[in-house]
């Protein structure tokens, strides 16, 4: 790694935001694009990129770059693309063996499964501060890119990235118990 990079990974761990905002800004399209070969999935490519440097920052105390900065991107991302793939995996198996246990059951219990859990997700959706609740209700149900809802909104992508982070953080803990179900929940929405 040359002394530019040293002095960006430097600036970086010292939250130097406008470094920071300038590595994101140079390298992020070509990132998605990166993603978006191995997930087959622009949106999908996005968040995942989006994340990466959310962690990144988060953890910039101890940002530790052997390689070049744009090899450590590259392999930051390419790991959680393929993380990304084998958790889709999973859960599509999990839904595919609930849902065949779920059609086998009654329909009246299957009827008061689905209003507790929606119950317990409207409540956790509920529960997020304000700003949050907002994007995420903008971004998952509205289906509306992280662009869209900062335009909308009069905030920086930034802003909405580090707020549907923060709401996904809640939102996974609060429904941990129901994690796989919201997961098959969201997927019969969709579909």
């Amino acid at each position: 790694m040359h002394s530019e990079e040293q002095h960006i990974v430097q600036a970086i761990r010292q939250g130097d935001e406008r470094v920071f905002e300038s590595l994101f800004r140079n390298h992020y399209q070509p990132l998605c694009r990166y993603a978006t070969t191995l997930v087959n999935d622009p949106d999908e490519a996005e968040e995942i990129v989006q994340q990466v440097f959310i962690q990144i920052w988060e953890r910039r105390g101890a940002l530790e770059i052997n390689l070049s900065i744009q090899a450590y991107l590259y392999k930051a991302v390419r790991n959680s693309s393929l993380n990304k793939i084998k958790h889709g995996k999973v859960r599509r198996l999990y839904a595919e063996e609930v849902t065949a246990l779920t059609s086998q059951s009654e329909p009246a219990s299957e009827m008061t499964f689905q209003n507790e859990l929606q119950k317990q997700i409207h409540s956790a959706i509920e529960s997020l501060p304000e700003q949050c609740r907002i994007i995420f209700k903008l971004s998952r149900f509205e289906e509306l890119k992280y662009a869209e809802i900062a335009e909308h909104l009069s905030i920086s992508v930034k802003t909405v990235e580090n707020q549907m982070g923060k709401a996904l953080k809640i939102m996974r803990e609060q429904l941990k118990d129901y994690l796989p179900l919201v997961i098959m929940f969201f997927s019969f929405l969709i579909s």
